[in-house]
């Protein structure tokens, strides 16, 4: 049994640095264009943990005090995160009603504006990039990856081929690299964010980029699980959906009883990986615990 109420007290707190920088750096609701910023804040601010800005703001800390000036940092990848929900939503991918426990973004500002919402959130995170305190160097690096990373070579490639999967009998290397590129990217990529920011040595960062790689697809098997056994009430979105549309899933390939054994399998070795910064990756280590039991 994890220690719900420590992680859960320690997420909100970070949740709610970052949620104050997403507000104090994007524009007003009311400002004009105002559709258009209503659009982008109905996503940003309808819930969700952060967990990947938490990821970030975590691995910093295991090497960094200083994690106010890397809020910026961890406010960016909400951007970027909320983008590709937005986007995954729209009828044209996933056509989703829900998503946080609400409606998404396009059921109600309309297609048109969901998709521009979600391309003014993408930008709005390399923006933000440009503000964080460190070098020149470094901030680049930060925002090539970024591109890379978001790009045909990382998450629109685990998207795209998630999509062209969809009722086909794939290989489990496929879905593999479905949910490597789809789901772990991003997970991998605030990590990495976390250890850059904070001049980590090159073994402490692939160290915990190899965590990252853990967690990401343990959470990709978990979420897969969910959609069989989850509710929508709990899940803040429609279950059922990758059945009826035969997509590309852990218990579709692997059955479900392998599908649970692996990622438990995965996050015992994420959870190895971070012993070595002894009671510095405590919250780390529960958030693990958490990816794979999903019980608040």
């Amino acid at each position: 049994m994890i220690n719900n109420k420590l992680l859960k007290k320690d997420l909100k707190e970070k949740r709610e640095l970052v949620n104050i920088t997403l507000d104090r750096f994007l524009p007003r609701k009311d400002e004009y264009p105002k559709d258009i910023h209503k659009a982008m804040r109905h996503t940003l601010f309808a819930g969700g943990k952060r967990l990947r800005p938490y990821l970030m703001l975590r691995t910093f800390e295991l090497f960094s005090d200083e994690v106010s000036k890397v809020q910026p940092l961890a406010a960016a990848i909400e951007m970027l995160h909320t983008f590709t929900l937005i986007h995954d939503d729209l009828p044209a991918i996933d056509d989703d009603d829900y998503r946080r426990g609400k409606k998404t973004c396009h059921v109600v500002y309309g297609d048109d504006l969901a998709l521009l919402a979600g391309d003014s959130l993408l930008c709005y995170a390399f923006d933000l990039l440009t503000t964080i305190e460190m070098s020149d160097e470094n901030k680049i690096k930060m925002i090539r990856e970024l591109a890379s990373e978001s790009g045909d070579q990382g998450l629109i490639l685990g998207q795209m081929k998630d999509i062209l999967s969809e009722g086909k009998d794939i290989t489990k290397e496929e879905l593999d690299f479905i949910h490597r590129n789809k789901t772990g990217r991003l997970i991998k990529l605030a990590i990495r964010f976390g250890c850059y920011a904070a001049e980590a040595s090159k073994e402490d960062t692939k160290n915990m980029e190899i965590f990252g790689e853990k967690i990401g697809l343990a959470f990709q098997i978990v979420d897969d699980i969910l959609d069989i056994e989850g509710s929508s009430k709990k899940m803040g979105k429609t279950v059922g959906k990758d059945i009826k549309v035969s997509k590309a899933t852990y218990p579709a390939v692997y059955g479900l009883d392998k599908s649970k054994e692996m990622a438990t399998k995965l996050v015992n070795e994420a959870k190895k990986l971070l012993e070595k910064y002894g009671d510095k990756a405590e919250m780390l280590s529960l958030l693990t615990d958490f990816i794979l039991l999903r019980e608040f």
